[in-house]
């Protein structure tokens, strides 16, 4: 299990699709976390999720954690699935309990009363190529993968269609 979740290729192109949606949702959850970049920070944040959305406080912690170290974690490349897989959550969450009702394009103009479903399809899209194919180049998974395969004294070959066969 360990083997498939830290197992990936040296594919740039995952990497670039990796690091990317980590810097965004690095942004969003220190916004959200820690008040950074024009944010709220968490107590308000926290508060928001409670009055607005009705979600319990718990689960707008795991919420907000979730962008923040999923973000990070995609940024290095440190259990890039999980972190992936996450953020998945969050956006599904998002997708259907708040924009599904405002259509499917963003709220561009300022003439609707929020921004639909188009900016979380993206980033689903975006998170299932790191949940099925990994982290990429320059992470850390990598890295790992190849340290545990050489501890163990299993060969690992990557093949970017079926993923990680064990020798």
């Amino acid at each position: 299990m360990l083997t498939w979740l830290l197992g990936t290729d040296g594919d740039w192109t995952l990497a670039i699709a990796r690091i990317v949606l980590g810097v965004i949702f690095f942004a969003h959850g220190a916004q959200k976390m820690l008040g950074w970049f024009g944010g709220t920070g968490l107590q308000t944040t926290v508060r928001i999720f409670r009055e607005h959305l009705h979600m319990p406080a718990p689960l707008a912690v795991l919420a907000v954690a979730t962008e923040f170290l999923g973000g990070l974690g995609l940024i290095v490349g440190f259990f890039s699935r999980v972190a992936a897989l996450g953020i998945a959550v969050v956006m599904c969450v998002a997708l259907f309990a708040v924009h599904s009702k405002f259509g499917f394009f963003m709220d561009w103009y300022g003439d609707k009363k929020g921004h639909g479903i188009e900016y979380h399809i993206l980033v689903l899209a975006l998170a299932m190529l790191v949940i099925f194919k990994g982290a990429g180049a320059l992470s850390l998974d990598q890295a790992l993968s190849r340290h545990l395969g050489a501890q163990s004294g299993v060969a690992l070959r990557i093949d970017p269609y079926a993923g990680v066969i064990t020798q």
